[in-house]
């Protein structure tokens, strides 16, 4: 369950193809914490090589209702 605030970062499982491109899946996102130290990681899935990366949202989600 995704937090009701908005998004800092979307976390994605990146994994490396065979002709030196990526393949990225969406796995989640990061929160910040309120004293601005520190983030919350939510993770829907777990990349199986284990290579997370955290980017910065393209457009500002919705938070989720759930």
């Amino acid at each position: 369950m995704m937090p009701t605030k908005p998004i800092d970062y979307v976390a994605y499982g990146v994994r490396d193809g065979q002709d030196d491109s990526a393949h990225w899946t969406r796995v989640g996102a990061a929160f910040a914490h309120k004293d601005g130290a520190g983030y919350d990681v939510v993770l829907e899935a777990v990349p199986v090589n284990g290579r997370i990366v955290l980017r910065e949202p393209k457009y500002q989600e919705e938070p989720s209702k759930s």
